[in-house]
C-alpha cells in the first residue's frame, strides 16, 4: 500500500508553521498511543503519524521531503540533529524495540514540550491517564426501572492480554447522558487501574415520554367516553392499570396517575394520561340520528367559555 501523504497523515497544510506541526502531532499522540489505545490499527495509525512528525519537525528533511516527495529516502536520514530527534533516537530505543516506538505517552509529550531533549535531566514521568469511557444504549424501561449489562474489557496487551465480561448495575431512573462511574475497571499501567465511565444514551419510547421523573401517555377516547366517562386500560412502566375517565372530559386533559411514574433516589414520580378524544371517520345512519337527537336535546356549546366569546 502506498504511503500517505505526511501532511494528510498529520492533517496540516504544506504551509503549515513548525508549531501547527507539533499541535497536530501531539494531538494524534494522545489519541493513537498504545498506552492509551488498544483498538485495532492504533497502532499502526500512531506509527504513521510519528514517521510523519519526524520528517516535517526536521527543517532539512522537511526540504527533501517537499521537494522529493517519500522518493527522497536516504536524502532525509540526515538532519540537525539534537532537541528532540536525538532524543527519539538515544537512550529509550532500547526498552521495546529502539526509535519512537520505545517512547511512554508521557515521555513524547514532554519531549514536544522541549522538557527533555539533548542533555536536559529527565523529569519524573506522570502518571497516565487510565481512566476509560464505554458508551452503553439503554431502552426506555431499562432507563426508568434499571438493569444490568455486560461489558466487555479487555486487560493486558498482546498476547498476554485477555478479555472478560463485567456485569453493571444500571440504577432506576438513569437519563440520558448520564455518566456512571465503576471503579478499577479502567485501563492498567505499572499495577495501577483506572475506572471505567459507563456513558448513557437513552432511546425513545414509542407511546411514554418522560419529563424529570413525571411519564406522559396519550390516551384516545371515544366521543361517548368523554360524554359518558368509562373505565379504561392504559400502560404505565409497571404493566397495565384500568382508569375512570369521569363523564364530560376534554381532549387535552391530563389524568394524574400517583406514583407511577420514574423511581429515583428522590423519590418516584407520576404519571400523567393525556386525554385525546376521537371521531370516526364513518358513521352510520342510525349513529348520526342519535347524535342529532342528542345535540337538539342538550344543545350543548363548547365555545361558551372561549376568550373570544
Amino acid at each position: 500500500m502506498a504511503k500517505r501523504d505526511y501532511y494528510e497523515v498529520l492533517g496540516v497544510g504544506r504551509s503549515a508553521s513548525d508549531a501547527e506541526i507539533k499541535r497536530a502531532y501531539r494531538k494524534l499522540a494522545r489519541k493513537y498511543h498504545p498506552d492509551v489505545n488498544k483498538d485495532s490499527g492504533a497502532e499502526e495509525k500512531f506509527k504513521e503519524a510519528t514517521e510523519a512528525y519526524e520528517i516535517l519537525s526536521d527543517s532539512k528533511k522537511r526540504q527533501v521531503y517537499d521537494q522529493f516527495g517519500h522518493a527522497g529516502g536516504p536524502r532525509m536520514s540526515g538532519g540537525a540533529g539534537g532537541g528532540f530527534q536525538d532524543f527519539f533516537s538515544g537512550g529509550f530505543g532500547g526498552r521495546s524495540g529502539g526509535g519512537f516506538m520505545g517512547m511512554g505517552l508521557d515521555d513524547i509529550l514532554q519531549a514536544l514540550r522541549g522538557k527533555m531533549g539533548g542533555s536536559q535531566r529527565r523529569r519524573p514521568r506522570r502518571k497516565p491517564n487510565l481512566d476509560i469511557e464505554q458508551p452503553v444504549k439503554l431502552e426506555f424501561l431499562e432507563a426508568a426501572l434499571g438493569t444490568t449489562v455486560p461489558i466487555l474489557v479487555r486487560r493486558g496487551d498482546g498476547r498476554s492480554g485477555k478479555t472478560e465480561t463485567i456485569e453493571v448495575k444500571i440504577p432506576p431512573g438513569v437519563r440520558n447522558g448520564a455518566r456512571i462511574r465503576v471503579r478499577g475497571q479502567g485501563s492498567e499501567h505499572r499495577g495501577d487501574k483506572g475506572d471505567m465511565y459507563i456513558l448513557i444514551s437513552v432511546k425513545d419510547h414509542p407511546f411514554f415520554t418522560a419529563r424529570g421523573n413525571d411519564i406522559t401517555v396519550e390516551l384516545p377516547i371515544s366521543i361517548t367516553e368523554a360524554a359518558l366517562g368509562a373505565k379504561v386500560d392504559v400502560p404505565t412502566i409497571d404493566g397495565m392499570t384500568t382508569v375512570t375517565i369521569p363523564s364530560g372530559a376534554s381532549s387535552g386533559q391530563r389524568l394524574r396517575l400517583r406514583k407511577k411514574g420514574v423511581p429515583s433516589a428522590s423519590g418516584r414520580g407520576d404519571q400523567f394520561v393525556l386525554i385525546k378524544i376521537v371521531v370516526g371517520k364513518h358513521i352510520s345512519s342510525k349513529g348520526r340520528k342519535l347524535l342529532e337527537e342528542y345535540q337538539a336535546c342538550e344543545q350543548p356549546n363548547p365555545r361558551k367559555d372561549a376568550p373570544w366569546s
